[in-house]
């Protein structure tokens, strides 16, 4: 059973939603038992990275406990944006440091924020776009994109008007900037391999 986290960002019943469609097992909570029994973790969000990050909580303690145990975490959005270390989204705010690197404002010079769908090109070995081919569009809805640093993450990208990360995966951590919920088939397909990856690890 997958659960979603629910801390009152973002349009979480989507998620869960999209997730139902593709016929797995779901569950809304933020109860810290219910988290650590999971067999995987999505934590979505539609905010600003600093409310967010408030809004979690003690929660993001239990999140990171489970991620650094080894169980597949998911981010959506600025649930993605929190895995990282930084933002400066409306002042400087830590995030839960899963993965190396910082969120910054998309420069200017291009419509900010970046709306829309976009084609994002995939590299080999990233398990969430398994059965997608080399490249498929997707709905994106944000102004501050993330630049990893860390090493041992791999790296999907989209282009506007420079490369921005569309997701990256570090062993069992997963971040996506776009909406899976909002990207029609291919979206769908992402939580269906997320799924599938939590299933493999339970096993």
């Amino acid at each position: 059973m997958i659960v979603v986290i629910d801390y009152n960002v973002g349009n979480v019943k989507s998620v869960c939603n999209a997730f139902r469609y593709n016929g797995c097992e779901v569950v809304l909570s933020k109860d810290p038992q219910t988290i650590k029994n999971a067999t995987g973790i999505v934590l979505p969000g539609v905010a600003a990275f600093g409310y967010a990050v408030n809004a979690l909580g003690p929660i993001a303690e239990v999140v990171k406990e489970v991620a650094l145990q080894g169980k597949p975490l998911l981010g959506i959005c600025v649930g993605y944006q929190m895995l990282f270390e930084t933002s400066t989204e409306y002042g400087l705010h830590k995030g839960l440091g899963l993965i190396s690197g910082n969120v910054v404002p998309i420069p200017e010079g291009r419509v900010i924020p970046h709306m829309g769908w976009n084609l994002v090109k995939f590299p080999e070995g990233m398990d969430l776009f398994e059965g997608l081919g080399s490249e498929k569009h997707f709905y994106f809805a944000h102004s501050f994109h993330a630049q990893p640093s860390d090493t041992q993450a791999k790296i999907a990208y989209t282009e506007y008007g420079m490369d921005i990360v569309a997701s990256v995966q570090k062993n069992n951590i997963y971040g996506v900037q776009f909406h899976p919920e909002k990207s029609s088939h291919g979206g769908l397909q992402v939580l269906k391999n997320f799924y599938n990856i939590c299933q493999k690890a339970s096993s």
